[in-house]
């Protein structure tokens, strides 16, 4: 979706359309959930803090975050989706993976067509990129905001890859841009020329990750929800966040959304414990769990803030929290099965 928060506050209010805007906290020390373009043209960037993108743009006007709003409209979304596919991957409230790969008609066409019943039906617009795989739709999909699409066939995949800063590809972030470009990578068709020993000896595991990257290779396979031994809602953020503080916005959300799913579809499951999962820039994770069977929101805080002190003040770019379920019972697993 384009700048999905803000816009939906422009189309509950239209007197704010054209204006820079931002979605942010009560006070000058919370951050922006998000910007529209018209504020992002003065600088103004999500988990920015509130004083420093008043001081960018003056007559920015902020607007208090609606959690219950966007998650309703992204479950209008949602179902869009599931008119064209079961296969749907979310990433957040306003982003998801789908595959289209069963159904006769091009990606391309469907991509038209979800975006034509998104604008219809909920007034929004939003952009698609289409490809045979993860990376490259995504990347694809930022080509042509706002309301755009872009396709990448299997064909035009080395080229379109070979030509990208290697800060397009996910998981390169700043400092990692700045480790390559001091051994000459800018591009990925710099990246290219490194073969597998070398990125390994220099970026460990990571480095073999990079090297399939750097050739547009990715066969992660898109993971719609299953009900499981646990249940969790995750958050992948445009721009890796630096600060512990801008967490928290977005972990309530999430918390809100985890409590909604629970009521709504696992109300027969047992909570056992709380989990709270940061990715770091450098795509090392950590998990922080404790027992517990409510979402209390001061558990979930303490346990970010665990997660967040092993980073050693690396930036994040996915925040997840979940809960645990205790194990059914033999009866209950054999009901599950059949």
């Amino acid at each position: 979706m384009d700048c999905f928060y803000a816009a939906i506050e422009e189309r509950e209010n239209p007197s704010l359309r054209g204006k820079p805007l931002a979605v942010a906290g009560s006070d000058r020390r919370s951050v922006l959930t998000t910007a529209n373009y018209a504020a992002r043209k003065f600088g103004c960037r999500s988990a920015m803090p509130v004083f420093k993108a008043l001081e960018l743009c003056p007559h920015l006007t902020l607007v208090p975050v609606q959690f219950d709003l966007y998650r309703a409209v992204s479950s209008q979304i949602r179902a869009i989706f599931g008119r064209f596919t079961d296969l749907i991957e979310p990433l957040s409230l306003d982003e998801a993976y789908l595959d289209v790969s069963h159904l006769q008609s091009s990606g391309g066409a469907i991509a038209r067509e979800i975006r034509a019943q998104i604008e219809e039906e909920v007034s929004l617009t939003s952009s698609a990129g289409i490809s045979t795989n993860k990376l490259i739709a995504k990347i694809a999909s930022d080509w042509h905001k706002p309301n755009g699409q872009k396709q990448v066939t299997p064909e035009e995949i080395p080229g379109f890859i070979a030509a990208l800063p290697v800060g397009r590809l996910w998981g390169v972030g700043g400092k990692m841009r700045e480790k390559l470009s001091a051994i000459g990578v800018e591009t990925c068709a710099d990246l290219q020329q490194l073969d597998q020993i070398e990125l390994a000896r220099r970026f460990g595991k990571w480095g073999l990750e990079l090297w399939s990257l750097c050739r547009g290779i990715d066969e992660r396979p898109v993971r719609p929800d299953r009900l499981s031994k646990s249940l969790s809602s995750e958050m992948t953020f445009s721009e890796n966040i630096q600060v512990l503080s801008a967490l928290i916005p977005p972990m309530q959300g999430l918390i809100e959304g985890l409590a909604q799913d629970l009521a709504g579809k696992h109300a027969d499951r047992v909570v056992r414990g709380l989990v709270v999962k940061l990715k770091f820039a450098d795509f090392e994770r950590t998990t922080a769990e404790r027992a517990g069977h409510a979402l209390d929101p001061t558990v979930f805080e303490a346990l970010l803030s665990e997660a967040w002190r092993r980073g050693n003040n690396r930036a994040v770019r996915l925040l997840g929290v979940g809960v645990r379920f205790e194990k059914p019972s033999e009866n209950e697993q054999q009901m599950e099965f059949l």
